[in-house]
């Protein structure tokens, strides 16, 4: 996979993500966003399966991570603005709509970009990310707000940056390798990860996406349905985010489908990376299906 893809710079938004490209030029786009504490190879597994499928597929570093800016300050990383990046990048690709995919973060991203800007996006697949207002009600009450307690840690200052960078990074490693299973993320994996992390202003920018996220809370509302189809993928064993919000935010769609994958958790993407990508595949579809109907 690494010999295809292409390394881009976009200018978005008043900043420059770094993306990256892989499949035939002239394809439908398939727009990918990596979640917390991940960069652009947490679809690694996803991108080769999608340009094999013809899509042009765009996996951009978000805001704060990865090779993209990192600009400074809580209110730089407000969820709105982290939807204008994504709204800008679509448009940057030349084309009316793409199929947008988020998981965990870049999920969250994903169906706020689905519900504001709904003519951007003709389809919509979401990975073990509940829809945001729906996050923001279970994590008032019940098992979810126990769940979350790390949301209001790394609201602390600059303690979280100590903890989770000491020892090379071993706190926001072992973030990822004790919540999934064993040899879903390489040591060799894990090394690109530690080196995304220690780029100058990139953990603590990480972080402010939470800081920003709990100072906006009560700004965030169910405020549009999602119209265009939608898959949900949940890995069951998900520890961080619960299974109960899935449905609650498929509801919320016009055209969705959830479906459960069991035996696996939160990082369903490595964990079951074959097994996703053929969901994925089956669900949006050939290329040439898609630029036939345009």
């Amino acid at each position: 996979m690494g010999d295809a893809c292409e390394h881009h710079f976009v200018q978005v938004n008043g900043i420059r993500l770094h993306v990256v490209q892989a499949g035939p030029v002239d394809g439908p786009v398939a727009l990918l966003l990596h979640g917390f504490p991940e960069f652009w190879r947490g679809w690694a597994s996803q991108i080769g399966a999608l340009a094999a499928a013809g899509y042009r597929v765009w996996v951009p570093d978000q805001r704060g991570y990865g090779e993209s800016d990192k600009p400074a300050g809580i209110e730089a990383y407000g969820l709105e603005t982290l939807v204008d990046d994504i709204c800008a990048l679509i448009r940057s690709t030349g084309r009316e709509a793409v199929t947008l995919m988020g998981h965990d973060w870049g999920g969250v991203v994903a169906w706020r970009v689905a519900a504001r800007e709904p003519a951007l996006v003709s389809r919509l697949v979401i990975v073990n990310a509940p829809q945001p207002a729906v996050m923001l009600a279970h994590m008032a009450t019940g098992r979810q707000r126990l769940r979350s307690w790390y949301m209001h840690f790394f609201r602390i200052p600059r303690l979280p940056e100590r903890l989770l960078s000491r020892n090379n990074f071993r706190g926001l490693g072992k973030v990822l390798t004790q919540s999934s299973r064993p040899g879903a993320f390489s040591d060799a994996e894990l090394a690109l990860y530690r080196e995304a992390w220690a780029r100058p202003g990139a953990l603590t920018a990480m972080l402010n996406w939470y800081c920003a996220l709990m100072r906006d809370r009560p700004r965030i509302r169910i405020d549009g349905r999602v119209p265009m189809p939608t898959l949900l993928l949940w890995g069951v064993q998900d520890q961080a985010l619960g299974l109960e919000m899935a449905q609650p935010s498929i509801d919320l769609c016009e055209q969705g489908e959830l479906q459960r994958i069991e035996g696996a958790g939160h990082w369903v993407l490595h964990e079951e990376a074959e097994g996703v990508s053929r969901r994925i595949r089956a669900f949006v579809g050939p290329a040439a299906e898609v630029l036939a109907q345009h």
